[in-house]
């Protein structure tokens, strides 16, 4: 029970990485607030885990949304006292060429994925600070947060960032006990990839078994998918961590997809 008590936001936690961090941190004794852009979705997970034992409320919020976030970690707080854990995970992917990416779609990606992570941050930081406990702020980066890959010129962007937010709320959070770090998965079998999966084939002109083997996996050491998981546990370890020896940092998952 490595989070006993402690209360913990997860965005886009109704399905895929986001709901494997709120399915572990419950097992370990957290709070979850499980928050998703899609209100049916949040709470059939947050009855699940209830169900399990856990404790567990849905909150809907499109993490683009300045008065849902504020709304969201208001409720929270109203339940619960307080935040202990941010973990901002909501994401998209969308993949063009870059010049056949229009504006729309260019903010779209940077909205959900930076402002998103500097809208949930602002309003948990607070929380944190106040309550004397200190606190663990997550951020979902990527493989991307490190190196680029064709077809991904606003998500890469998007994930280099987290980076620099991540660093930036590490200094500022140290005097109050608050932590901030970056995972950095590689490819996880997620709806998103499976998605990408026909679209890179297209793009391409290659068969989607080569999109795996060829792009996907390639440089990875075993020709292994990273699994949810995988990313769980890493979530848990920045979660859990006891002091700020551990902030400022960005970890990759990846079977061995990028060695720094």
């Amino acid at each position: 029970m490595r989070l006993k008590d402690k209360v913990a936001i997860v965005t886009g936690a109704a399905s895929g990485i986001g709901k494997e961090i709120a399915t572990v941190f419950a097992r370990e004794g957290a709070k979850v607030a499980i928050a998703d852009l899609a209100p049916a979705a949040a709470e059939a997970t947050a009855a699940a885990l209830k169900k399990s034992g856990a404790t567990a409320i849905p909150v809907a919020m499109d993490v683009t949304d300045e008065a849902q976030v504020n709304a969201g970690v208001a409720a929270v707080v109203k339940a619960w006292g307080g935040v202990d854990i941010l973990v901002s995970n909501a994401g998209i992917q969308i993949v063009h060429p870059l010049e056949e990416f229009s504006l729309a779609e260019w903010r779209k990606m940077l909205a959900i994925h930076l402002d998103g992570a500097f809208l949930t941050t602002r309003a948990c930081l607070p929380q944190m600070y106040k309550s004397g406990r200190g606190g663990s702020i997550i951020y979902m980066g990527s493989v991307h947060s490190k190196e680029a890959s064709k077809l991904k010129a606003p998500y890469v962007t998007a994930k280099h960032g987290l980076i620099g937010l991540a660093k930036a709320v590490a200094k500022e959070g140290a005097q109050h006990g608050v932590r901030a770090n970056v995972i950095c998965p590689g490819f996880v079998r997620t709806p998103l990839v499976d998605k990408q999966i026909p679209e890179q084939a297209k793009e391409f002109g290659i068969s989607e078994e080569d999109v795996i083997k060829k792009i996907m996996l390639k440089h990875t050491v075993d020709g292994e998918f990273t699994t949810l998981q995988d990313v769980a546990e890493v979530a848990l370890l920045f979660a859990s961590f006891p002091s700020n020896a551990l902030t400022g940092q960005s970890l990759v998952v990846s079977h061995g997809w990028f060695m720094q």
